[in-house]
């Protein structure tokens, strides 16, 4: 049985950081590429980074210079650090298994598309 669980979120004052982790079982973790999305309250899903199974990275415009997505397919565990985060950051992060060795952006519904398993999430509040 797949399974993605996140940990890592809580309450950090702007300018502050967090490290998310995502512990996966059930499957070969070092074969399939994996993201991190998260909604906000009253909004859709975001994609926030990806990484691939070769280690390929990307993220969304926001986040970029401020988060790091990493892997250790040794401990099967995702990571997004999270530096000097921001009000607009505020929202449950989710971890997703991607259907392939590759990631993909996406937005609303259309991550369920391409991400077939979901943590339960983690919430991250930004606030002083």
């Amino acid at each position: 049985e797949v399974q993605l669980v996140e940990s890592g979120g809580g309450l950090v004052q702007p300018g502050g950081s967090l490290r998310l982790s995502c512990a996966a079982s059930g499957f070969t973790f070092s074969s399939y590429g994996m993201s991190w999305v998260r909604q906000a309250p009253g909004k859709g899903l975001e994609w926030v980074s990806g990484i691939s199974s070769r280690d390929t990275t990307n993220y969304e415009d926001s986040a970029k210079g401020r988060f790091t997505i990493s892997r250790d397919n040794a401990k099967n565990t995702l990571y997004l650090q999270m530096n000097s985060l921001k009000p607009e950051d505020t929202a449950v992060y989710y971890c997703a298994k991607s259907k392939t060795i590759l990631f993909r952006g996406c937005s609303g519904s259309g991550c369920k598309v391409f991400y077939d398993y979901w943590g339960q999430g983690t919430q991250v509040t930004v606030s002083s």
